[in-house]
């Protein structure tokens, strides 16, 4: 990490999540031949599900890329979650410095999917896009899993199944009915594709090019980024503070304390912390 922190942080970060079934590894194949297109390099993570008994992941996302497994200008790069809540693998940050490192322009991450709970991704892309689909909730469902806020582009995608239209006017009715912009003006596009036929993809690439280029004019950008650093720092000192706790007797002597009555869980936090300090 130390030999790649000077090359990394060029990459543009692209974030894609949604519910399972809404098409995310086929848009995700969709965008790659897009960008590709462009003459851009590719990185793709694609996170799956950790399997409970071995640990490994389906590499569902790899299937569905077939064509483009010969290609010298795309990376893509399975991960299993192993148990990560939020969508994404613990080591999905290092893998992105990686990426961008070694000269990607454009990184695509693939969440889990993990329904409503996907707000982790948002914190490490730079644009996210949230897909939907026809048959796989209405609007009320769209505004209950939170997706309102996370999104700064939806794609429906199966636009050419029935529903298609609703879902896409539920989502500008609940748009405006919560007025979503931010304080600089970027109100969030819906984007209609049929990533199975490649349809919608360069539309795509465009909305995303338009909220890079609002990102970097209003400074949101060095904003994202920085925050994204600070989360990752703050986690890895987490981690290595929580097994810095468990490997001494301070915490099961205090615990004892605790279970014996003599202090609360809170004055022996706070006791815990301080001797840390010391």
């Amino acid at each position: 990490m130390a030999l790649l922190a000077p090359r990394a942080g060029h990459a543009r970060v692209i974030g894609l999540t949604g519910s399972p079934g809404v098409g995310k590894s086929t848009s995700t194949n969709a965008l790659v031949a897009a960008y590709r297109r462009r003459g851009m390099k590719v990185g793709v993570l694609a996170v799956d599900p950790s399997s409970p008994f071995s640990g490994g992941a389906l590499l569902g996302d790899r299937v569905r890329m077939q064509e483009h497994a010969t290609d010298d200008g795309v990376f893509i790069r399975s991960m299993a979650s192993r148990g990560h809540l939020g969508g994404l693998s613990w080591a999905t940050p290092q893998a992105l410095r990686v990426l961008s490192a070694a000269g990607c322009d454009v990184v695509l991450i693939e969440t889990v999917g993990v329904g409503q709970a996907e707000f982790e991704i948002a914190s490490l892309a730079d644009t996210t896009l949230v897909l939907l689909a026809p048959g796989m909730g209405d609007g009320i469902q769209a505004a209950k899993a939170g997706i309102l806020e996370v999104a700064d582009i939806f794609v429906v995608n199966k636009a050419d199944r029935d529903g298609a239209d609703t879902v896409a006017r539920d989502l500008r009715y609940m748009l405006s009915l919560g007025d979503r912009r931010t304080d600089d003006g970027w109100r969030v596009p819906i984007v209609k594709t049929v990533a199975s036929r490649g349809e919608g993809a360069d539309e795509v690439v465009e909305q995303i090019e338009r909220h890079g280029q609002w990102l970097a004019s209003s400074g949101r950008l060095a904003d994202r980024r920085t925050r994204r650093a600070a989360d990752e720092v703050e986690a890895i000192a987490l981690t290595s503070l929580r097994v810095d706790l468990r490997t001494g007797t301070a915490l099961l002597d205090l615990a004892a304390r605790v279970v014996a009555g003599e202090l609360d869980p809170y004055a022996a936090a706070d006791e815990l912390v301080a001797s840390r300090d010391t």
